[in-house]
């Protein structure tokens, strides 16, 4: 029974990944045959298609009545963000710092982060909190997209050769088709095998969406930033994850729960947001006295992460 559900838990996992790599693939082709240029694809739907297995891991868990899974999906993922990932890819490799990083993106990701504590202090996120987050997540894109243009940075993003070919969007419609597909069904199996593990362990849906589920949905970016590391290509690192941080709270709480109001675990309120905040404001000192993340940073930060998780599991 216990080896059914960590296949299906497994296989959901999979599935979710996958779904999110064809969709992003499908959608980035689909909007530059449109004329779209490529700095708006890969500010807006590659930034969303890589949130998409976050973004139906908490609706499916709040659509099922699970708004731990939901909450503690987004503050584990987070926590695991800043100390694991980062953490870990700074043991592999130097992450330089960028100005970018220090003076944008890290009081964003500090900001939202208050601003849901805030939010959930009462014990609910209301439907027009979540409007809240995501105009501010509009507000966000399009600063990002008038720095960009300002300072004339191109994203790696390359215009699919056939164009013109009526097939070429056909394959395009389909990949994304594909994609959501993946997305649903893998969100629902990831689910559900969270579910029986919380239950045949006798483990609260809090810790399993801090743990399980934000692990799982953290892998791509663990993967993807220690290959970086290991190569040397880690210009992008700090400003990467802090930029998931931001899509976390502003897209994925802000749309979750504006479909579904999100109740609020006291004990999420109370501990995990704490170090959410935490961990957040301690990202700050490394940034300002190190121009560089290192080992001695990489050991602080997993230290960190090793700490919560032993505080979550006592």
């Amino acid at each position: 029974m216990l080896l059914s559900t960590i296949l299906i838990l497994v296989l959901g996992l999979v599935t979710l990944i996958i779904g999110g790599e064809i969709l992003v693939k499908g959608a980035s082709k689909l909007a530059l045959r449109f004329n779209v240029s490529s700095l708006v694809v890969g500010l807006t739907v590659v930034a969303f298609g890589t949130s998409a297995p976050e973004l139906l891991v908490s609706l499916n868990s709040a659509l099922k009545g699970a708004p731990d899974f939901a909450l503690g999906n987004v503050i584990g993922s987070n926590i695991s963000n800043l100390a694991l990932v980062l953490g870990t890819a700074a043991l592999f490799g130097f992450i330089p710092i960028k100005k970018d990083s220090a003076r944008r993106d890290w009081p964003v990701t500090l900001g939202s982060s208050l601003l849901l504590y805030i939010f959930a202090y009462n014990g609910l996120i209301s439907n027009i909190e979540g409007a809240i987050l995501v105009i501010l997540l509009m507000i966000y894109l399009g600063s990002l997209l008038y720095v960009t243009r300002k300072e004339q940075i191109k994203l790696d993003i390359e215009a699919p050769k056939d164009q013109l070919e009526k097939w070429g969007i056909a394959k395009d419609i389909f990949q994304v088709s594909l994609g959501v597909v993946c997305l649903y069904f893998g969100a629902d199996w990831f689910i559900g095998g969270a579910e029986e593990i919380a239950v045949d362990f006798g483990v609260s849906q809090r810790v399993i969406g801090l743990t399980v589920l934000a692990l799982g949905t953290s892998l791509p970016e663990l993967f993807t930033s220690v290959i970086a590391a290991r190569k040397g290509e880690t210009d992008l690192a700090l400003g990467n994850l802090l930029g998931s941080n931001i899509f976390n709270v502003l897209s994925i709480v802000g749309i979750t729960s504006i479909i579904k109001p999100l109740s609020v675990n006291m004990d999420i309120l109370h501990t995990d947001f704490p170090w959410m905040i935490g961990i957040t404001i301690l990202i700050l000192p490394l940034m300002i006295f190190r121009k560089r993340l290192g080992t001695p940073s990489g050991i602080i930060l997993i230290a960190s992460y090793l700490l919560y998780v032993f505080f979550l599991l006592k």
